[in-house]
């Protein structure tokens, strides 16, 4: 079920500003623009869709003469709106404006110190938004930042950072400027891989060093870096202990709403093959709740993304993280996100793994890396010395174990294939051979598979029981699953207490 909660609605693509990362291109309010009548009664369907919060956003939204009355509306109908805005036309009136309406947020975009900022943005537009801060500061309303990184920029953080809780912000986003729009025209500014480490350990230092700023790390720059995920619960107020990035939201939760009524999982892919509908013809809650819309996220597996994705433990959680910056950096949604802290960290060591050519060096390797819990860095080195021509049966049993530990179930399957080929008797490979392809959806072929195992399996392996056992319950067939391993504690003393905790739980669920 995909429950919406938070949208991006770019209500206008007018601006005052002619930015060098912008991903829109945005210069005059282009035709076809939602008029005011039309704004709000989407304001209603979003509300009644059940949209916990929606941001306002452009272009330059406060060009737009009735953003207020949108705001409003969406506040009404008990959505919590906010905005992001360049703050160049920020004054008392727009700020009362905000208030009154029930803007939660104000985001102002700030992109370095202000040689850089206006460089990027607009002379004069750094001392612009200084004074924006100042007035919002005398409102009741909570401001924020945005900080797109880019080559110059980055380094320009901690002295930002100082100015920032100067003026009393207490909310900052850091997020990364991808070649898109006029971006890609200046080239030269577009952040690297390696840059994603430097964005997260400068977000790690600042909590832990207790600066009075939530610094807030967009979806772009992760994944499963441990600073990065403490960074994240802190934005939580400490809590989610078990937060990670769980994949893009783009048509699960989120939605992005264009200036003419179109409809899109996420405002910053510009692709126009990804546009789901238009309000204009159909009702928004038709078009989410459409089983074929978004199906390029809704649908995505792990499998179907490529390179270092395809095969990461975190893959099935992940889903090669942020879609947008695959499809901008690799031209697709379903290729391999490099701008990925633990694809870095991987292809880093990668680069001194490949330079090892004795087989049996990488073999060793591979087994302390095992070891170690380190499947990742196995598999690398497995997988190269299979390239190499190893066929030892070994290899394939120990390949097949890393790759199902890795949740690569058809890769685990074509390995132990390999070693059943040349011991159709190997216990070890009946027996991943039978968990691969439970884990693939062919259940019963890999009972059977686990089955043999069992009538191979002897005092010093009795892991066939337990397996069989585990997938037997893990599809609601307990009673089974209890008679296998009341079968393997009869045969076997030493089962009995490998099973213990197993046992238990099955004999306390019947």
């Amino acid at each position: 079920m995909n429950n919406p909660i938070t949208a991006v609605w770019e209500i206008t693509m007018g601006c005052n500003m002619r930015c060098k990362h912008c991903g829109s291109s945005c210069e005059n309010a282009l035709e076809g623009e939602l008029t005011t009548e039309e704004a709000l009664k989407l304001c209603d369907e979003l509300g009644e869709l059940g949209f916990k919060w929606i941001t306002l956003s452009g272009g330059e939204p406060t060009t737009r003469k009735d953003w207020h009355l949108i705001a409003k509306r969406l506040n009404e109908n008990g959505i919590i709106p906010n905005m992001i805005t360049n703050g160049w036309l920020m004054n008392e009136e727009i700020a009362d404006k905000a208030v009154e309406a029930g803007i939660n947020t104000v985001a102002i975009s700030v992109d370095g110190l202000e040689e850089t900022h206006d460089f990027i943005r607009k002379k004069g537009s750094f001392q612009r938004i200084m004074r924006a801060f100042d007035i919002l500061r005398t409102r009741n309303i909570f401001y924020s930042a945005i900080t797109t990184i880019n080559n110059i920029n980055i380094k320009e953080l901690p002295r930002l950072r100082d100015i920032l809780i100067e003026k009393g912000v207490r909310g900052w986003q850091l997020q990364l400027g991808l070649p898109m729009g006029n971006m890609a025209k200046n080239n030269e500014l577009v952040a690297q891989p390696y840059h994603i480490d430097e964005v997260i350990e400068f977000s790690y230092k600042t909590v832990k060093e207790g600066y009075n700023i939530d610094v807030q790390l967009a979806d772009c720059i992760g994944y499963f870096n441990l600073k990065e995920i403490e960074v994240r619960k802190n934005s939580y107020g400490g809590g989610r202990d078990g937060y990670n990035w769980t994949g893009c939201g783009a048509g699960k939760y989120s939605l992005g709403i264009l200036h003419n009524g179109d409809i899109l999982g996420c405002t910053s892919v510009r692709d126009r093959s990804f546009i789901e509908g238009n309000i204009r013809q159909t009702p928004i809650k038709e078009i989410w709740m459409n089983p074929d819309s978004f199906s390029w996220n809704r649908k995505m597996t792990k499998d179907k993304l490529s390179g270092l994705c395809k095969k990461c433990y975190f893959g099935e959680r992940c889903l090669g993280g942020c879609s947008n910056t695959r499809l901008t950096m690799e031209g697709s949604v379903y290729s391999e996100n490099r701008y990925c802290s633990y694809n870095v960290a991987i292809s880093t060591a990668r680069e001194q793994l490949d330079r090892i050519e004795d087989v049996d060096v990488m073999l060793s390797k591979a087994k302390k890396f095992a070891d170690n819990g380190n499947f990742q860095l196995a598999e690398i080195l497995l997988s190269r010395a299979i390239e190499k021509g190893c066929r030892d049966i070994g290899v394939f049993e120990f390949y097949g174990y890393i790759s199902f530990m890795l949740g690569n179930y058809l890769d685990a399957k074509k390995a132990n294939e390999e070693a059943l080929k040349i011991n159709p008797d190997s216990a070890y490979a009946n027996k991943g051979m039978g968990l691969s392809l439970g884990r693939l959806g062919e259940l019963e072929k890999g009972i059977e598979y686990l089955r043999k195992a069992i009538a191979l399996s002897d005092e010093n392996f009795t892991d066939p029981y337990y397996d069989l056992a585990v997938l037997l319950y893990e599809n609601g067939r307990k009673e089974e699953a209890l008679e296998v391993l009341e079968e393997g504690r009869k045969k076997y003393k030493s089962f009995i207490d490998t099973s213990k905790d197993l046992y238990d739980i099955l004999t306390n669920a019947s």
